[in-house]
C-alpha cells in the first residue's frame, strides 16, 4: 500500500469548520465531550468512514481511535488518527490522551449519537467508561442532526452532480420504459445508467429500520400496497425480505407509474418523483396528479428563511382537502405518512421534517426534498418531489428533470 495515496475528499477547511462548530454547540451546552459512534456522523467531521470512534473535546484537537483500517483514515482525514487498541482498555487510552477530561478526579459530560447507537454497545460503553459514577453519558444527536441541516457549498455541489445524473439516467432509460418490461428490469436499467454516473449504489438512512436502494420504481395498484417504509408508497418488493419498491409484475397502460428515485455521489443524496403513463390516467387520477403539482408549486413559493416547517405542511394537507383528497394525502387510511417533505444530504431522512411538532424556521442553505403525493388503493399513487436548496430569495430547485406528467406511448 505504499505506493499509493488517497487524496482528502472533504476540504481540509470544511473538516476543520464543522469540527469548530461541533465544539460551539458543545460549549454552549456544556458538554466536555463528543463520542462519534456512527459512520456517516464520522465522515462529516473528519472526512473518513473508518470504523472507529471520534473524540472530540470541547476544545482542542479530536482524535480518532480507528479500529480499521487505520492506514486509510490516515490517508482520508487530516485529525489525529490513533489505533484503537484493547476495547476494554479504552477509558485508559483516553485518560492518557486527555487527562483534564478523563483524570482520576473527572466525570465529564459526554455526549453520543444515540439515536443510532445500538443499545448493547452504549452498555458496553456506559461500563467502560464508568458511567454514572465517572461520567455522564448523554444524548447528542440533535446537536449534531442540527448542525448537519445546513449545507456548504461543497455539499451542495455533490447534490447538484447528483441531480444531474438521475435527469440524465431517466431521460435515457425512459425509452426502454414499455408496457410489459418489469418493475424489476426497468429499475435495473435505470440503476445501470446511474452507476456509470457515479451513483455509489445506495442512500443511507438514519432511521432504525429504515432502508432504500436507489427508490421505486412502482405501477399500478402495486404502488398502493403498504409496507414498513414511511413513506405514501409502498410496493409488492421482491418478498417479505424486501416488502417494498419494484416487483416481478409487468407494466401495464393506462395505470400510474411511479418513479421515486434518486442518487448518492460521494455520499451525498438527490431525491425526485415523477409519474409516468403508458397511454392516459383516469380522470380521478389525472385531477390527484395536478394537484400534487400545485401543491409543490405553492410549497416552493412559501419555502423562504423564517418559513416554519409545521406550517407549510399544514398548509398542504388544507390544499389537498379544499380538492376533496384529503384521505389520499400522503398514504391512505391507517398508513399515511404525516409529512410534506425531509432533510436530504449524507442521509435521505435528514432534518428539518415538514411536519407537525418541527416548528423551526427554515433557514440559508438547507435542502429539503418535497413529496406531495395522492395514494389510491387498487389504482396506485401519483405524484412528484423536487429537492430544494433553501436561499435568501426562496427556494432553489436542485432537481433538474422538468415538472410534468411523463406521457409514454403504447
Amino acid at each position: 500500500m505504499n505506493n499509493l495515496h488517497i487524496e482528502m475528499e472533504i476540504p481540509a477547511e470544511l473538516v476543520r469548520e464543522r469540527i469548530g462548530k461541533l465544539q460551539s454547540a458543545m460549549q454552549a451546552g456544556q458538554v466536555d465531550v463528543y463520542l462519534v459512534t456512527q459512520n456517516v456522523d464520522i465522515y462529516y467531521l473528519s472526512g473518513s468512514m473508518q470504523n472507529g470512534y471520534l473524540f472530540v473535546p470541547g476544545s482542542g484537537e479530536p482524535t480518532f481511535y480507528v479500529k480499521r483500517s487505520l492506514w486509510r483514515a490516515g490517508q482520508e482525514t487530516l485529525l489525529r488518527v490513533q489505533e484503537l487498541g484493547s476495547f476494554k482498555q479504552f477509558r485508559a487510552t483516553l485518560e492518557g490522551d486527555y487527562p483534564e477530561l478523563l483524570g482520576a478526579d473527572r466525570a465529564p459530560k459526554i455526549a453520543c449519537d444515540l439515536d443510532v447507537l445500538p443499545a448493547l454497545t452504549y452498555l458496553k460503553l456506559a461500563e467502560l467508561l464508568g458511567a454514572p459514577d465517572r461520567c455522564r453519558l448523554i444524548d447528542g444527536s440533535g446537536m449534531i442532526r442540527t448542525l448537519r441541516m445546513i449545507k456548504s457549498s461543497w455539499e451542495i455541489s455533490r447534490i447538484e452532480r447528483a441531480a444531474l445524473a438521475v435527469s440524465e439516467s431517466l431521460e435515457e432509460a425512459l425509452g426502454e420504459l414499455r408496457e410489459g418490461v418489469t418493475e424489476l428490469e426497468w429499475m435495473a436499467l435505470l440503476e445501470y445508467k446511474l452507476r456509470k454516473r457515479g451513483h455509489i449504489g445506495m442512500m443511507r438512512m438514519r432511521g432504525y429500520n429504515q432502508e432504500i436502494a436507489t427508490g421505486m420504481v412502482i405501477s399500478g395498484a402495486a404502488a398502493a400496497v403498504p409496507s414498513y417504509f414511511d413513506g405514501p408508497a409502498g410496493g409488492l418488493g421482491l418478498g417479505a425480505a424486501s416488502p417494498q419498491s419494484v416487483s416481478t409484475m409487468a407494466v401495464k397502460r393506462n395505470e400510474p407509474i411511479l418513479i421515486d428515485i434518486g442518487c448518492c455521489i460521494d455520499g451525498y443524496v438527490i431525491d425526485q418523483t415523477r409519474t409516468a403513463v403508458i397511454g392516459q390516467l383516469s380522470e380521478p387520477l389525472m385531477a390527484a396528479y395536478e394537484r400534487s403539482e400545485q401543491l409543490l408549486l405553492d410549497a416552493e413559493q412559501h419555502m423562504i428563511p423564517g418559513a416554519i416547517c409545521s406550517q407549510l405542511y399544514i398548509d398542504a394537507l388544507a390544499g389537498s382537502e379544499s380538492a376533496g383528497l384529503a384521505d389520499h394525502f400522503m398514504g391512505f387510511g391507517a398508513d399515511r405518512a404525516k409529512f410534506l417533505g425531509h432533510g436530504i444530504g449524507l442521509e435521505i431522512d435528514e432534518w428539518p421534517v415538514l411536519a407537525r411538532g418541527f416548528d423551526i424556521p427554515l433557514q440559508e442553505g438547507m435542502v429539503i426534498a418535497v413529496e406531495p403525493k395522492f395514494t389510491f388503493p387498487g389504482f396506485g399513487v401519483v405524484g412528484v418531489e423536487n429537492s430544494y436548496l433553501i436561499e435568501r430569495e426562496g427556494a432553489r430547485a436542485l432537481t433538474r428533470t422538468p415538472l410534468g406528467l411523463i406521457v409514454l406511448p403504447y
